[in-house]
Parts: structure tokens; C-alpha cells; sequence
């Protein structure tokens, strides 16, 4: 198990590693962050024992890291918190978008998102818009982001939708989703490890697939992800919200490509993978 365990980890970091790389980030660097992880994580999840609080002892036999360095990470861990936040205005905009795409209100005969009046006594309107997903920025602020980016356009009053996502140039944005994404993909899939009613984790995998194939079928691939993504936002938009506990979920679709190995001679083959 242990060699698998390992052949997985690798098989994670890598792509992160190359990235940081990158970016400057020497091996140093990443292991100063994972000292951070490990304290909160063993803080976290192997909580209280016998009804006291865990200490620091006990957090640096779970972790291997030095009782005093334990003692200071998790001072910074109280004050700053342990989880990045994305970029307010990134947030509230890709929440404006999709509403836009999935609420019925919002979309034409042919289900397409309509271009909207900035303000109207009558819905739909796209200050109305803001309004439904409760934004806590002025409605001309999230245009100006949303034109800012490419994702929309004011013309005479009105304000159409040029992207069906919100995608956003800032380099602090565009890291803040990845962690959000990839880190609620790895919670899925150790969740479904550790047994339990398993999450949806699932994926279509080709290793020796025609280019000219996939050249043919990209573009339909992409749209099939969008139109999941959408109706699924439909489904709960419009689910009842009666009181009590709330859950926050994640529900993404991604999509990579590369050349195949060139010692590959194997038929192409289509695995429909299981849960974790």
C-alpha cells in the first residue's frame, strides 16, 4: 500500500511542482508551506483526545515537526486562517455569471442567456440580476469587472454576455480558483478512500486516441461540461430552500489532453473509472 500510496502522491505533485518551479518557489519553500498544512491538518482531524484539546506535543508526534515550530505555526494558523480566499469581486462576478446562464428568467426561446437592460422597472434587468444572488457589490462595479475581463458588454443601456464563464486574467485569481478546485477534487477523492457513501468521482479516459479525433470532438467535449455545469445550477436555483443545516458543494468538470507515449502500440480504449 505504502508503494502505491507513493506512485499517487508523485503522480499529484508533479504538475504543482513544475508550476512552482516557475514561479520561483525552491523545494525550501513548498516544505515551509507543508509544515503549515500538516499542523492544521492534524489540528483539524485528529482533534481532541479524551476530551481535552490536542498540544502541541501530541500535534508534533502526528506531524515529525519540532514541538516549538508546532507552537508557532499554529499561533500564525489562528491569526491568518488556513485557507486562501478567492478575490471578492472574482467571486461575486463568476456568481453574477452563473445565474446569468442558468436562471430561465435570464435565458431566450432557444435557452440562451439574454443581452440584458442595465436597469429596468420590469425584470429581467441586470441590477436585477445582482440582486438574486444577494451580491454585496454596487451593480456597476461587477460590470466593470465582467467588462474588465471580456466576459461582458454594455452597448446603449444594454449589457450582453460575451463568455459563458467567468474567467479571470488576474494571476491571484486564477491561483485562488485553482486551489478552490483541485482542493475540493482531492477532498472528494480521500473522502471516498476513507469509505462512507462516495462522492461523484469519476472520469473517461483514452491513453492512444486518434488526434484528428480529438481535433473533431473538443469543441462538442467542451459544450457537453458547459451544459452540465448549467443545468445542474438550474436544478438547484430552483430546488426549495426550507430552514435548517447548510452544505457547500462543488460540483467541476475538467479536461486535459497531451501526445501519447510514443513507445504506446496499444488499441485505444475508453475506462469509465469507479469512485476512488
Amino acid at each position: 500500500m505504502n508503494g502505491v500510496l507513493k506512485t499517487a502522491v508523485l503522480a499529484i505533485l508533479r504538475p504543482l511542482v513544475r508550476y512552482l518551479i516557475g514561479q520561483g518557489w525552491t523545494y525550501g519553500a513548498l516544505t515551509d508551506t507543508l509544515k503549515m498544512v500538516y499542523v492544521a491538518e492534524a489540528s483539524k482531524h485528529y482533534g481532541e483526545t479524551a476530551g481535552r484539546p490536542l498540544t502541541d506535543s501530541r500535534v508534533s508526534l502526528l506531524t515529525g515537526i519540532h514541538r516549538k515550530e508546532v507552537k508557532r505555526l499554529r499561533l500564525l494558523l489562528e491569526e491568518h486562517g488556513d485557507r486562501p480566499m478567492l478575490r471578492h469581486g472574482a467571486n461575486i462576478a463568476a456568481q453574477v455569471v452563473a445565474a446569468w446562464v442558468s436562471m430561465a428568467d435570464y435565458a431566450d426561446p432557444s435557452g440562451q442567456p439574454k443581452s440584458l437592460p442595465l436597469r429596468s422597472e420590469a425584470p429581467p434587468s441586470f441590477e436585477g440580476l445582482a440582486r438574486k444572488v444577494k451580491a454585496d457589490m454596487r451593480p456597476r462595479a461587477i460590470l466593470d469587472e465582467l467588462g474588465r475581463v471580456g466576459v461582458a458588454q454594455e452597448q446603449d443601456g444594454v449589457v450582453h454576455l460575451l463568455r459563458a464563464a467567468y474567467i479571470s486574467d488576474l494571476p491571484e485569481d486564477q491561483v485562488a480558483f485553482l486551489g478552490e478546485n483541485v482542493g475540493d477534487h482531492l477532498r472528494s477523492a480521500v473522502h471516498n478512500l476513507e469509505g462512507g457513501k462516495p462522492f461523484l468521482e469519476r472520469a473517461l479516459y483514452f491513453d492512444a486516441l486518434p488526434a484528428a479525433v480529438l481535433e473533431e470532438a473538443r469543441p462538442e467535449l467542451y459544450r457537453m461540461g458547459e451544459r452540465l455545469l448549467r443545468e445542474a445550477h438550474q436544478r438547484l436555483n430552483t430546488a426549495e430552500s426550507p430552514e435548517g443545516p447548510q452544505r457547500r458543494l462543488r460540483l467541476g468538470v475538467y479536461y486535459y489532453e497531451e501526445d501519447a507515449a510514443a513507445e504506446s502500440t496499444e488499441e485505444p480504449a475508453a475506462e469509465d473509472e469507479p469512485h476512488a
